[in-house]
């Protein structure tokens, strides 16, 4: 079996609603933990977690600025993730192409 680690990573981060709602606000700009945090009534340790889960997955990155960490989107795209699914999905498309051949071979076959 293949392994795909940073990939894996990806999807652990993605698996959890919290993460992904961290990341669409990200997306309207940067925020610190604390305002990150607020929208979910999570603690600030809570949100310190979800935020190393997506900067290991390397989908977030923070910087020190003063006494507070602000977060931001990080420069890493999901097109690893993309290509795996397109990959999966061709496989799919491929056997289900088969299938269906094979049932156009049986169709006039009695039983």
């Amino acid at each position: 079996m293949v392994q795909h680690p940073q990939i894996d990573r990806t999807f652990a981060a993605l698996a959890d609603p919290t993460r992904r709602s961290v990341l669409e606000r990200l997306g309207q700009g940067s925020a610190t933990i604390t305002e990150l945090a607020e929208p979910f009534g999570i603690s600030l340790t809570g949100m310190k977690k979800h935020v190393l889960v997506l900067e290991d997955a390397e989908l977030v990155v923070t910087e020190k600025v003063g006494r507070a960490r602000r977060c931001s989107l990080g420069p890493r795209r999901l097109d690893d993730v993309q290509a795996w699914v397109e990959t999966y999905r061709r496989m799919l498309d491929e056997r289900l192409d088969r299938f269906g051949e094979l049932l156009e071979q049986t169709k006039g076959t009695p039983r």
